[in-house]
């Protein structure tokens, strides 16, 4: 609370200044006082964005870290190394964010890439920014593991879960799920692959398939799996609950969360583009560094319209 009253009491410091400088430049006719009261003008509209934004995230459970899965969808190694590309992206984003970012489970391609890697972005309203990226995003570009130079159209699917710290309301009967160990893979230290540690739990009543390796224990593991499971439940939870809502209010939009959402471009000529916002960029490097604020305020401002 202390760090959002202070943003805003710098925001309105910083107005008045504006404003101070302004009445400076009029009464002295200093002309040279415009690029300084610019620069003054930039930096309030970015702040008082980044605060406008803030007071969308008013979901129940914005404020959660968030759990992100990708999914290697059609195009094969193409595929595989555009998931790895989203997983770059986001976490870079969160680097920028000051978020934290936990590897849960990572799957790598046969040739590039990762078929699937499941990451938890930790951080106040870390699910309220990333719920946005729930949903396929297409990729299109001339394949760097195609010798011909042909242009290859790829999929991967992300999606976005809270996790959930009070699960009191989320109820998993022992009888609805079947719990396997296996040997995990991949780098990890002595641990992994000498012993079973990883762990999947499958849920009959959903068809839901969760699964965690990346801790060094089998416990941990468990537990950690048993938390990705109660929030895919309440994700499913909250994705039935819109819909119903959406046909109460006979909304246009569209509420399935597995549709595409956003196109990438790099090839023959660079875009990026939200299909539900049309919110877009021609700056496709900087997006895949992480910079994706524009696309997550724009989708702030449509679900709250």
């Amino acid at each position: 609370m202390k760090s959002k009253v202070g943003k805003y009491e710098s925001l309105v410091t910083l107005y008045e200044d504006i404003l101070t400088l302004i009445e400076m430049g009029i009464e002295e006719q200093d002309e040279s006082i415009y690029e300084e009261v610019k620069e003054m003008r930039d930096s309030f509209e970015e702040n008082y964005e980044e605060l406008h934004i803030a007071t969308m995230l008013d979901g129940e459970y914005d404020r959660n870290n968030a759990i992100v899965t990708l999914h290697a969808g059609t195009g094969g190694t193409e595929a595989c190394d555009w998931t790895n590309m989203l997983f770059r992206m986001y976490s870079k984003w969160a680097a920028k964010a000051g978020y934290e970012v936990e590897i849960l489970d990572m799957l790598d391609g046969e040739e590039a890439g990762l078929k699937s890697v499941t990451i938890q972005v930790n951080g106040e309203n870390a699910y309220g920014y990333l719920k946005s990226e729930k949903g396929i995003h297409r990729l299109v570009r001339v394949s760097p593991f195609d010798s011909s130079g042909r242009r290859h159209t790829s999929f991967a699917s992300c999606d976005v879960m809270p996790e959930i710290e009070n699960d009191s309301e989320i109820e998993v009967k022992p009888d609805d799920i079947r719990i396997d160990t296996y040997r995990a893979s991949g780098a990890g230290g002595q641990h992994v692959n000498k012993t079973s540690s990883a762990i999947r739990i499958t849920h009959f009543p959903t068809g839901i398939v969760v699964q965690c390796q990346d801790e060094r224990s089998q416990f941990s593991n468990k537990d950690r799996a048993f938390k990705m499971l109660k929030s895919k439940l309440l994700a499913l939870k909250l994705e039935e609950q819109m819909q119903k809502l959406a046909e109460i209010r006979g909304d246009v939009k569209e509420i399935g969360w597995g549709s595409q959402i956003r196109s990438y471009v790099f090839m023959p000529y660079t875009m990026v583009k939200d299909h539900r916002t049309s919110e877009e960029t021609g700056n496709v490097g900087a997006v895949m560094d992480g910079e994706i604020d524009n696309f997550i305020s724009a989708y702030l401002a449509w679900i709250h319209s």
